[in-house]
């Protein structure tokens, strides 16, 4: 599967909140590193619970991608994220750093506004 092919796949997955789907394209050593929220988390059993918590804490999550910057062993994943809070939309913008080794995301860094997400209200800047 080439590069572009798994990040598609693998953001399709988040967006059906397939758990095991995404888990089985990540690396035994994978990290997950939240740079916004400050959440670090090491190693593929404790980064299937933590994004398992995401799924749990976020029912409504879904993404739409806006852009795919492709080198030879990563991706760069821009992104806008809609959900519901406390009945209201919310959204917030990110972009995602995944370096690839053998065909699996070795590493997951984000980078997001999601601690000022826009509400149904807010202007989009």
């Amino acid at each position: 599967m080439g590069l572009r092919s798994l990040i598609e796949s693998y953001n399709e997955a988040w967006n059906r909140q397939d758990l095991d789907a995404v888990a089985s394209m990540h690396t035994d050593d994978i990290v997950f590193h939240n740079w916004t929220a400050g959440e670090r988390v090491e190693g593929a059993g404790a980064v299937r619970a933590h994004i398992g918590r995401i799924f749990e804490n976020w029912p409504t999550l879904r993404f739409t991608g806006r852009s795919l910057r492709i080198g030879d062993d990563f991706v760069v994943s821009e992104w806008t994220a809609h959900a519901t809070r406390d009945g209201q939309s919310v959204e917030w913008d990110g972009i995602d750093v995944f370096p690839i080794r053998n065909g699996k995301i070795a590493r997951k860094d984000v980078y997001s506004s999601s601690h000022a997400p826009r509400t149904d209200r807010s202007p989009r800047a």
